[in-house]
């Protein structure tokens, strides 16, 4: 009988550590506003529609400050400092049920795929994934008004997440402070290794109130390219192994008491970019300045400038502001117009947190256009004229 027990005690034991080495952990956020936008182009006049049509767009969106999803990740200790990880994460529209895809698809994990091993050397993971401009974009007006900011620039400059298929990461432990990532995504050709290939490569740098960074992503045209935002909707003329997406961006954040201050620059070039295939500029009926195509269509390069407060009054309210200033150089389109443009958009907004994983926001945002295109606050309402305002309150749950 003793013997039994003895032997009971030692499976216990064994079964106990097995459990402790292995972790799997199930993940979320769901993130839902009421959004309402004014100067919401109506007609499809153009690529953004006639700029004198136009009218008010209440709606119920999806992910305003961090997209909605559920994600799996686990952890197995191999020994020796050696751990196995994987991550499996999915993207939906809670505002309808929906599965979020790329374009034309409804790939289940699209948020992040990949499998790989960590230690003290740091992580290599292999699958779909983020580069590290999506890391780094904590130092930025995303980390605050996520989603929001993102028509103006930051989707362009990939500091809101864009992923690379087919590609392998590496992350280095943490060293002081400093922690650095290189990423390679496979254009899987045969007989041209270049075709459909990106690779990119940075570090941040935290150090008490101090956070720091510079990155730098490029990518290229192929039949099966790995940088997903060549196949999302972006028009470009050329051959496959061709350079069509350069970005690189820097920036700086500071906590200074309640008040976290931060600015940041990036420059996009987009060498292939065509121009819109129609010479006729879009002119509001008021007299609004010519309007082009931007953003993604024949926009050769931007530069994208921002500087943004994020004040806690309280532990949990929280007072935002920024400011985003994208200088933009289009595509020569044949009609001698103005071949340069610019945005701007100012935000306000506030955060109160009902609990670590709960809270309530409320922003408010105005975005002028000059010789562009105006793509409207959430991109989902295209801007009828040179300006528009739009106001969102929702609420954030993270478990």
């Amino acid at each position: 009988m003793k013997k039994s027990l003895i032997a009971l005690a030692v499976l216990g034991a064994i079964a106990g550590a097995a459990q402790a080495q292995t972790s799997v952990t199930i993940y979320g956020i769901v993130d839902t506003g009421i959004v309402y936008a004014n100067k919401v182009s109506t007609a499809n006049g153009g690529p953004n529609g006639t700029s004198s049509a136009n009218g008010s767009k209440f709606s119920v969106n999806s992910g305003i400050i961090q997209g909605s999803r559920l994600g799996f990740k686990g952890v197995e200790d191999l020994g020796g400092g050696l751990k196995a990880l994987f991550q499996l994460e999915a993207g939906f529209a809670n505002d309808t049920g929906a599965l979020q895809g790329d374009k034309g698809s409804t790939n289940l994990f699209r948020r992040k795929s990949v499998v790989g091993l960590g230690g003290n050397f740091g992580s290599v993971l292999l699958g779909r994934q983020t580069d590290i401009l999506d890391d780094v974009s904590q130092w930025t007006s995303i980390q605050d008004f996520g989603g929001v900011t993102g028509s103006v620039g930051h989707n362009l400059d990939r500091l809101e997440g864009t992923r690379t298929n087919n590609s392998i990461r590496y992350n280095t432990p943490d060293l002081s402070g400093f922690t650095g990532s290189l990423i390679y995504g496979f254009g899987e050709t045969a007989g041209q290794t270049s075709s459909g290939q990106s690779f990119g490569l940075g570090g941040q740098y935290a150090n008490g109130p101090l956070g720091l960074y510079a990155a730098y992503y490029q990518s290229k045209l192929g039949n099966t390219p790995a940088d997903v935002s060549l196949t999302n909707g972006t028009q470009f003329a050329g051959n496959a192994g061709d350079t069509a997406l350069k970005v690189f961006s820097l920036g700086a954040s500071y906590q200074a008491g309640p008040a976290r201050l931060y600015g940041n620059w990036s420059r996009v070039k987009q060498p292939l970019a065509t121009a819109w295939n129609g010479t006729t500029a879009l002119t509001s009926a008021s007299g609004a300045p010519n309007f082009y195509s931007v953003g993604s269509v024949n926009n050769s390069k931007s530069d994208i400038f921002e500087l943004g407060v994020n004040y806690a009054v309280t532990a949990p309210l929280h007072l935002l502001g920024s400011v985003q200033y994208n200088k933009l150089t289009f595509v020569p389109d044949g009609t001698g117009l103005n071949s340069n443009g610019k945005l701007i958009q100012y935000n306000l907004g506030t955060d109160y947190f009902l609990s670590k994983r709960t809270d309530l926001y409320a922003f408010a945002s105005y975005l002028q256009a000059k010789n562009a295109a105006n793509p409207g606050v959430y991109g989902d309402g295209t801007g009828g004229t040179a300006n528009q305002t739009a106001v969102a309150v929702g609420i954030r749950h993270k478990f």
